[in-house]
Order: C-alpha cells, then structure tokens, then sequence
C-alpha cells in the first residue's frame, strides 16, 4: 500500500517507522544476533574481545555508508572522531544499532521504489484513502517534526506560508527559498532537519539542496552564515505576506520572531 501511494515522502515515513521498530526489537538482542544481522546486509563487521569498551568493528565503507545522515555530541559520527585500526571502526550495541536502522531505512525504501500496476478493489480504495489521510496530514506532521527549540508560533506570516508551501510539495520562488532556508537555519533548526523539508519538493536533489543548505548555514563555502533579507526585500520579491500588526512595527523577519517568542513567553507566565 505505501509503495502504491506513489508519494515518496509516505514512503520515507513508512520505512523510518519500520527501520525504528526493528531498533527497538534490537535492543533485546545479543551481539551474536546483532552479527548475523549485519551480516545479512553484507557488513564486513567483527565482534571484540571480552573486556573491551566497544562491543563491535565495522569496515569503515560500511560505516560512512550508514553514518552519513547522523549527526551527535562532538561530532561522533565522523570518521575522523573516531577509534579506528586497520580499517575497523570500533562501535558500541548501541551504535551498530543505530547504523543498522539506517541500513534497513534504507533497504525498505529501496524496496518501496517500485511500480505497483495491480491490486485488489479493496486494497487500491485503502490505498486512495491513505493517499488522502496523509494529504490532509502531511503539512501538520512536517510542522510536528521542527525541532523543539524552534518556536513555531513565532514564525513570521511570510515564513508560515514558505513553509506550509514547501510541506504541501508545491514549489516556491528562489528568493523564497532562501528566505526560507536562511530563516530556520538563524533560528535553531539543523541542516539536515531543513533538507529533510525540501525533500516533499518535486524538483528535490539530496546532494544539491544539501549543498546549499549547509552553504547558507554557513557551513560550507565562505562559511558566512546567512540571514533572511530585510522585510523590504521580500515585499519586493512579492514573498511578503498576510501582514499582521507586528509586522507594521519591524523590518526583518527575525526581529518579528524575538518579539513573537517574548509575547508568547509573557502571555504563558501570565495565565500560570
């Protein structure tokens, strides 16, 4: 049924939920179980010694396979931080855990990627209502993904909409996606949670949103961190909208946010 959605994103969900399920159920696994598994996926991966701080090594063409997307404290999924002998890198239960729900993420969309021609009435009216229920959802979900430190109900109502556009897999303008782009990666969101947005676009490329992502977050190139362009600018570029009266008193979208988080924050301890 998800292959049969057609919608690459329900796709992703699908095999995310999945991928996370079989972690969990790794969790009451032994390492003997965990190797077999690896082994399955043609990992080159061997178990220690007992006694050892780590519990596995890992070829380390088969960790940058699954480590590429991860992010951590410090850093600790680059190679370069990491213990490493020979070619092997060591990994804790919990890290190979970790990799190999990347790995079977990924194993299951490759899976899902296939042209479904036939299926029972019964089924293809599930799949239509499917289709439909994550549709109406796609949106709400995308926003219930943001990060926690992002204030959602601060965005500016030019940003809202950027962003509800973005979700709904419709395409906007280069100033706004800039805008956009610029906007959440000032305000706390990652690079790869902003990529991972664009990915409902139809014209998306990994590799080059990626790029430009990181590029803006100032983590590549000239590493000038960007921020949105004034008020004034995207009343030109005809990005501004649905004006509200905050937006009669500032002239950047990020001086709109600040005072939108202290309002929010003043009227919340006032009703305590």
């Amino acid at each position: 049924m998800a292959a049969a959605t057609k919608d690459s994103y329900l796709r992703r969900r699908y095999a995310l939920a999945e991928a996370k399920r079989a972690s969990t159920l790794l969790r009451e696994e032994d390492k003997t179980k965990i190797l077999t598994i690896a082994e399955n996926f043609n990992w080159k991966i061997g178990s220690t010694k007992e006694g050892q701080t780590c519990d596995f090594t890992l070829n380390f063409t088969n960790f940058l396979r699954n480590s590429t997307n991860l992010r951590g404290p410090r850093g600790k999924w680059r190679l370069v931080n990491r213990l490493m002998q020979n070619g092997e890198v060591f990994l804790t239960t919990a890290e190979a855990r970790r990799l190999l729900q990347e790995e079977i993420q990924r194993h299951i969309e490759e899976k899902l990627d296939t042209e479904v021609t036939s299926l029972p009435e019964t089924i293809t009216e599930a799949t239509k209502r499917l289709n439909q229920l994550f549709s109406e959802r796609k949106a709400t979900i995308k926003l219930e993904e943001l990060p926690k430190e992002v204030v959602i109900p601060a965005f500016p109502p030019c940003i809202k909409r950027l962003y509800d556009t973005i979700a709904s897999g419709r395409n906007v303008s280069h100033i706004g996606r800039f805008a956009l782009t610029s906007f959440l990666t000032s305000t706390g969101m990652t690079s790869e949670d902003v990529t991972n947005l664009f990915r409902a676009l139809p014209d998306f490329n990994e590799r080059l949103t990626r790029y430009q992502v990181e590029h803006i977050a100032g983590r590549r190139g000239s590493r000038t961190k960007y921020i949105p362009p004034m008020c004034a600018t995207l009343q030109t570029h005809g990005v501004c909208c649905n004006r509200d009266e905050t937006c009669t008193t500032i002239r950047h979208p990020l001086t709109y946010y600040k005072s939108k988080i202290k309002t929010t924050k003043r009227d919340s301890n006032n009703k305590r």
